[in-house]
């Protein structure tokens, strides 16, 4: 496989091995490898029942690993870093989501790119405007600005607070 680039939410809002949630977000990039473009880290507020904000960011990594084996690798750092098997929309050391693939779709079990959800996550879209603004997803065809402004526009987005 040729070098493909990924678009990688991360996501922590728990202390961890790393440290704090910003320190284990910083500590994430460097884990990742081959980081080519990266948001700043944003303080957001949680979904679900966690009651702890979120420092997100995403990370434009390119890698020649298939869909499939990314994923694997992903889990194997999130599990270096002290993340746990818990409930969903739980608190959280690490979190990494693939979110979209220069090669388009893919489709597998355990696995579906671009994220279904991306579309519909303030703090996904606008870490991922600020590394990739361009970036068009493969579904719709829109590029992440456009999709984080029709997000902007249907319903006021969290106020993601850049912080280094």
């Amino acid at each position: 496989m040729t070098k493909a680039s990924y678009a990688i939410a991360i996501g922590s809002n728990r202390p961890g091995r790393a440290g704090r949630p910003h320190a284990i977000v910083r500590a994430a990039f460097a884990a990742l490898g081959k980081v080519t473009a990266a948001s700043p880290i944003a303080d957001t507020a949680p979904l679900g029942p966690s009651m702890r904000r979120y420092a997100n960011a995403v990370a434009i990594v390119a890698s020649d690993e298939a869909p499939d084996a990314l994923l694997r690798r992903l889990k194997a750092i999130e599990r270096r870093f002290g993340r746990r098997a818990g409930r969903r929309w739980g608190a959280r050391v690490l979190d990494l989501d693939i979110v979209l693939w220069s090669e388009g779709c893919w489709a597998s079990p355990g696995l579906i790119v671009p994220h279904p959800a991306f579309r519909e996550r303030g703090f996904v879209l606008v870490p991922l405007m600020q590394a990739a603004p361009d970036w068009r997803d493969p579904v719709s065809r829109l590029t992440v600005r456009q999709l984080a402004a029709r997000l902007a526009r249907a319903r006021p987005v969290d106020r993601a607070r850049p912080r280094a």
